[in-house]
């Protein structure tokens, strides 16, 4: 059976469109069938993010519309042909597509694919009541911000009354030497809080906006960064598999650099 998992958080901006583009390419990689849905109707990136954007003929529009069928919509990424995008329509209204025909389009995709991925845009309206509608699974995205986090409690209620019960939370944008300086939240104080299970910690990391900006996700570099490994293992353990988490702590200086810094800056 398919496995409908919708990325999702209460605030924009912590990373949810970057998750799903590395987190679908990381499960094609592994030689399962993906289909990655954008359901931020109006403001779509999914496409952008995955280096997709020049070779979109229709969107889910049209489709339900019945002016093409599902499969002349979706795009086959060449990098990974395995991973499947459904874009959003770009001029359109939130509103365009209800919670219903949400469903239609993600039925018509169960059976054909492993993983069905839905983006959600940010907010809890409409847009995000769509996104959630078909979903049997969720992973809450959140940076360790007190609004963000905050954000993203209320997402999990709505989540759990909308009867999606297995929920799971990656931590993103984590700067291990100001959560030590207590300038910023741990993934520990995050967890207890949202209180779901940990999925994944990724760290801040200056090649996203690289990644980003290229339509290349992090996890198809041949060297990839930490945050490249970091959803890499997240895929592994979205498999079943018992990956450790990265070591996100602060690297001790040793007692000889301690000693040059002092007398020599």
């Amino acid at each position: 059976m398919s496995r409908i998992i919708v990325i999702t958080s209460g605030k924009g901006g912590v990373g949810k469109t970057t998750t799903t583009a590395n987190l679908g390419m990381a499960l094609a990689k592994r030689g399962r069938n993906v289909a990655v849905v954008d359901a931020d109707f109006g403001l779509r990136n999914l496409d952008l993010l995955l280096g997709l954007e020049n070779r979109i003929v229709y969107t889910a529009v049209e489709v339900l519309s019945g002016q093409c069928r599902l499969e002349q919509a979706l795009v086959k990424d060449k990098r990974q042909p395995k991973l499947s995008l459904l874009p959003a329509a770009q001029n359109r209204m939130k509103d365009v597509v209800t919670a219903d025909q949400m469903k239609q389009i993600v039925a018509q995709l169960v059976g054909k694919y492993d993983y069905i991925v839905i983006d959600s845009p940010a907010g809890i309206e409409m847009g995000f009541q769509n996104a959630i509608a078909a979903a049997t699974e969720a992973i809450i995205v959140t940076t360790p911000e007190i609004a963000a986090v905050r954000d993203a409690d209320r997402v999990v209620g709505l989540l759990e009354a909308n009867g999606v019960k297995k929920i799971n939370l990656i931590v993103n944008r984590i700067k291990p030497a100001m959560v030590e300086a207590n300038d910023m939240m741990s993934v520990e104080d995050v967890q207890e809080i949202l209180a779901v299970n940990l999925l994944g910690v990724i760290p801040d990391d200056e090649r996203v906006i690289v990644s980003t900006n290229r339509g290349e996700p992090l996890v198809l570099a041949d060297h990839p960064s930490v945050a490249g490994v970091a959803f890499d293992n997240i895929a592994r353990r979205l498999e079943g598999e018992k990956v450790e988490f990265l070591d996100m702590r602060v690297p001790q200086e040793n007692f000889f650099s301690r000693l040059r810094k002092r007398f020599f800056g």
